[in-house]
């Protein structure tokens, strides 16, 4: 009895010694297990106004990926390029990169700092192929994620409009009678300015130029030679943007974006010639949107097909040499993708993604905006494909030219011919 009380003791002790070495054992793995590392990517665009709306998007992103922090660091869009390409050429870029359309946006591909993205891209095959192309390069790689348009029109106090008994207008001629009723009012007819020269171009131009210079049909005839600026068509688009200059505010040759933006988000101007990306700069500003109309760009004249410019805005692409690849992949991934589709259209009312996902538009300024694209002939900006590859680019001619005309150093036919001389000197189609 004594001796098997004593094996029993004995089993007792030496299973307490097992379990004592296994515990120690595992402690001791445990303490040797890495902790999980959290990432920072740095992601910059050209979007300043998005810093607090698109931090709350990119929070969805770190929700999933909780060992992956975005930090947003957008640059003022006028130094933006420049900003984007150095800090690429230096190794000192964002590890995400958003990215103009076609040459402008190509450059920083061709500089050799962009990580191929075609096979990278969720379901690429199912984006619009238009806007794949324009950040697709020669070779077949695709460079960066299609993301977003934008669109162009006229946006509107309703109030002010109602106390004139003011409709939206379709026709040009309905457009410069609301206009000059407003005049006559003493209202501030349009919150446009001279300053910002990308403006007249990008907006107006080629938002409201589009209907009489023919959209995209007559650009695609502009970048293959067969049609030059200075043809009828295009002249007729710098003589109406030309007629609206007695439309504008005291001052507008130093009016300023931010300015413009503040002076109708504040009810000062019955009516403001901007983008779809505007909605949420209103709401920031405090402006109900419930109050403000928005009409597409009238056409030329009654019977016309509307041409609307719905332009191939923002791809992101993804720097080469970025020290946390794999979590970038993961951050580009998640942006082809319906979640993020869904935020930035809520978050960014007017921003219209690509992505080949069911998204719901909450906002109907944006919807309306939207809308108007499945009746139209859409485009994109008049000189912004292969008319701006080289310098001086068809972007910045038009940045001359059309301020220029807006202050009357030029005539509408000296603006178009200004821009036409100089691109001749370059773009082969116009070579003589």
């Amino acid at each position: 009895m004594k001796r098997f009380l004593k094996a029993q003791a004995m089993r007792v002790i030496a299973l307490s010694f097992v379990a004592v070495v296994m515990a120690v054992g595992f402690a001791s793995c445990a303490k040797k297990a890495p902790p999980v590392k959290t990432v920072t990517l740095n992601l910059t665009s050209w979007r300043t106004e998005d810093i607090e709306r698109m931090n709350r998007v990119n929070a969805l992103f770190t929700a999933s990926h909780p060992n992956i922090i975005i930090n947003f660091q957008p640059v003022n869009d006028t130094e933006y390029d420049a900003n984007m390409r150095a800090g690429l050429e230096t190794d000192t870029g964002a590890d995400i990169v958003w990215l103009r359309s076609y040459d402008t946006g190509r450059t920083a591909y061709d500089g050799g700092w962009l990580y191929d993205l075609t096979k990278v891209i969720p379901d690429l095959d199912k984006f619009s192929p238009a806007a794949v192309k324009a950040w697709t390069a020669a070779d077949g790689v695709t460079y960066g994620v299609p993301s977003v348009g934008v669109t162009h029109g006229v946006y509107y106090q309703k109030a002010i409009f109602e106390k004139y008994g003011l409709k939206e207008p379709a026709t040009w001629d309905e457009f410069l009678a609301v206009c000059e009723t407003l005049k006559k009012g003493g209202e501030n007819v349009f919150a446009q300015g001279a300053l910002d020269d990308w403006t007249l171009y990008e907006v107006v131009f080629s938002g409201l130029g589009a209907n009489f210079y023919g959209g995209e049909a007559a650009r695609q005839d502009l970048m293959a030679g067969k049609a030059k600026l200075t043809d009828p068509n295009f002249v007729a688009a710098f003589k109406a943007v030309d007629s609206l200059q007695k439309y504008l505010p005291k001052g507008y040759e130093g009016l300023d974006y931010v300015s413009m933006q503040q002076m109708f988000g504040s009810g000062q101007a019955a009516m403001f010639m901007g983008g779809s990306w505007e909605i949420g700069v209103f709401e920031d500003l405090g402006s109900d949107s419930s109050k403000i109309g928005w009409f597409a760009p009238p056409v030329a004249k009654a019977g016309d097909k509307l041409q609307y410019c719905f332009h191939v805005d923002a791809g992101v692409g993804l720097n080469k040499k970025s020290k946390n690849l794999d979590a970038a992949i993961e951050y580009i991934k998640w942006v082809a993708g319906a979640e993020y589709a869904q935020a930035i259209m809520n978050e960014l009312p007017g921003f219209f993604l690509y992505n080949p996902v069911k998204v719901t538009l909450s906002n109907p300024l944006a919807q309306k905006m939207f809308d108007a694209a499945a009746t139209a002939d859409n485009t994109v900006r008049t000189v912004w494909e292969k008319l701006s590859a080289q310098s001086p680019s068809g972007n910045s001619l038009m940045g001359v030219a059309l301020p220029g005309m807006m202050v009357d150093k030029y005539t509408p036919e000296q603006a178009a011919a200004y821009v036409q001389d100089q691109l001749a000197s370059w773009y082969p189609p116009f070579k003589k």
